[in-house]
Protein backbone atom coordinates (compact mmCIF):
# COMPACT_ATOMS: atom_id res chain seq x y z
CA UNK A 1 0.00 0.00 0.00
CA UNK A 2 3.06 1.90 0.70
CA UNK A 3 4.29 1.67 -2.27
CA UNK A 4 1.65 2.42 -4.43
CA UNK A 5 0.86 5.87 -2.35
CA UNK A 6 4.52 6.59 -3.04
CA UNK A 7 3.85 5.96 -6.86
CA UNK A 8 0.59 8.46 -6.80
CA UNK A 9 2.88 10.80 -5.22
CA UNK A 10 5.79 10.87 -7.00
CA UNK A 11 3.13 10.73 -10.57
CA UNK A 12 1.23 14.22 -9.46
CA UNK A 13 4.67 15.75 -8.63
CA UNK A 14 5.90 15.06 -12.14
CA UNK A 15 2.88 16.01 -13.79
CA UNK A 16 2.80 19.83 -11.79
CA UNK A 17 6.76 20.05 -13.32
CA UNK A 18 5.73 19.49 -16.65
CA UNK A 19 3.21 21.22 -16.36
CA UNK A 20 5.31 24.03 -15.42
CA UNK A 21 7.26 23.62 -18.64
CA UNK A 22 4.70 25.21 -20.65
CA UNK A 23 4.39 28.55 -18.46
CA UNK A 24 6.66 31.25 -19.14
CA UNK A 25 10.07 31.23 -17.81
CA UNK A 26 9.83 33.22 -14.56
CA UNK A 27 6.11 31.36 -13.70
CA UNK A 28 7.78 28.00 -14.05
CA UNK A 29 10.34 28.48 -11.65
CA UNK A 30 8.13 30.18 -9.05
CA UNK A 31 5.85 27.07 -9.49
CA UNK A 32 8.57 24.94 -9.52
CA UNK A 33 10.47 26.17 -6.38
CA UNK A 34 6.74 25.78 -4.39
CA UNK A 35 6.34 22.14 -5.54
CA UNK A 36 9.62 21.12 -4.64
CA UNK A 37 9.39 22.61 -1.28
CA UNK A 38 5.53 21.72 -0.56
CA UNK A 39 6.05 18.05 -1.46
CA UNK A 40 9.36 18.25 0.93
CA UNK A 41 7.72 19.10 3.83
CA UNK A 42 4.79 16.81 2.85
CA UNK A 43 7.02 14.03 3.86
CA UNK A 44 5.97 14.00 7.17
CA UNK A 45 2.43 14.93 7.08
CA UNK A 46 -0.16 12.72 9.00
CA UNK A 47 -2.62 10.61 6.89
CA UNK A 48 -5.24 13.10 6.87
CA UNK A 49 -2.85 16.26 6.09
CA UNK A 50 -2.08 13.76 2.99
CA UNK A 51 -4.94 12.97 1.75
CA UNK A 52 -6.11 16.77 1.44
CA UNK A 53 -2.58 17.58 0.28
CA UNK A 54 -2.87 15.07 -2.69
CA UNK A 55 -7.00 16.57 -3.66
CA UNK A 56 -5.42 20.19 -3.17
CA UNK A 57 -2.70 19.76 -5.57
CA UNK A 58 -4.45 17.31 -8.31
CA UNK A 59 -7.10 20.03 -8.00
CA UNK A 60 -4.19 22.65 -8.85
CA UNK A 61 -3.01 20.58 -11.91
CA UNK A 62 -5.97 20.00 -13.32
CA UNK A 63 -6.96 23.88 -13.32
CA UNK A 64 -3.78 24.91 -14.77
CA UNK A 65 -3.65 21.82 -17.05
CA UNK A 66 -6.99 23.57 -18.43
CA UNK A 67 -5.45 27.51 -18.14
CA UNK A 68 -2.49 26.54 -20.13
CA UNK A 69 -4.82 24.60 -23.18
CA UNK A 70 -7.02 27.74 -23.26
CA UNK A 71 -4.01 29.95 -23.21
CA UNK A 72 -2.45 27.91 -26.36
CA UNK A 73 -5.99 28.38 -27.62
CA UNK A 74 -6.80 32.11 -27.44
CA UNK A 75 -3.70 33.45 -26.78
CA UNK A 76 -5.08 35.37 -23.35
CA UNK A 77 -2.93 34.43 -20.73
CA UNK A 78 -4.80 34.12 -17.34
CA UNK A 79 -3.09 31.60 -14.42
CA UNK A 80 -4.38 31.19 -10.82
CA UNK A 81 -7.71 31.21 -9.61
CA UNK A 82 -9.91 33.75 -6.72
CA UNK A 83 -10.23 31.70 -3.13
CA UNK A 84 -13.39 32.05 -1.50
CA UNK A 85 -13.90 32.95 1.83
CA UNK A 86 -14.67 29.23 2.80
CA UNK A 87 -11.61 28.21 1.52
CA UNK A 88 -9.35 31.08 3.29
CA UNK A 89 -11.11 30.35 6.65
CA UNK A 90 -9.82 26.35 6.08
CA UNK A 91 -6.57 27.42 6.01
CA UNK A 92 -4.01 27.22 8.97
CA UNK A 93 -1.97 30.13 10.37
CA UNK A 94 1.10 28.87 8.49
CA UNK A 95 -0.24 28.18 5.07
CA UNK A 96 -1.99 31.99 5.10
CA UNK A 97 1.79 33.07 5.48
CA UNK A 98 2.79 30.60 2.69
CA UNK A 99 0.03 32.42 0.33
CA UNK A 100 0.78 35.96 1.55
CA UNK A 101 4.20 34.77 0.06
CA UNK A 102 3.20 33.64 -2.69
CA UNK A 103 1.08 36.40 -3.47
CA UNK A 104 4.43 38.86 -3.31
CA UNK A 105 6.42 36.73 -5.37
CA UNK A 106 3.91 36.40 -8.25
CA UNK A 107 2.98 40.35 -8.43
CA UNK A 108 6.62 41.31 -8.66
CA UNK A 109 7.13 42.65 -12.22
CA UNK A 110 8.79 39.69 -14.03
CA UNK A 111 12.70 40.86 -14.00
CA UNK A 112 12.18 40.46 -10.13
CA UNK A 113 11.86 37.05 -9.90
CA UNK A 114 14.80 34.90 -10.26
CA UNK A 115 14.38 31.56 -11.49
CA UNK A 116 16.32 28.46 -10.43
CA UNK A 117 18.66 28.76 -13.24
CA UNK A 118 19.27 32.40 -13.31
CA UNK A 119 22.76 33.14 -13.30
CA UNK A 120 22.82 35.90 -10.81
CA UNK A 121 20.40 33.96 -8.44
CA UNK A 122 22.29 33.95 -4.83
CA UNK A 123 23.08 30.21 -3.66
Amino acid sequence: MAGAHAALVRALYKRLLRLHRRLPGDLRGLGDRYVKDEFKKSKAAGAAETARFMEEWQAYADVLQIQIKEREITQKVRYGASLTTNELQRFNEDQIGQLYELMQEATKPNYQLITENHPHRKK
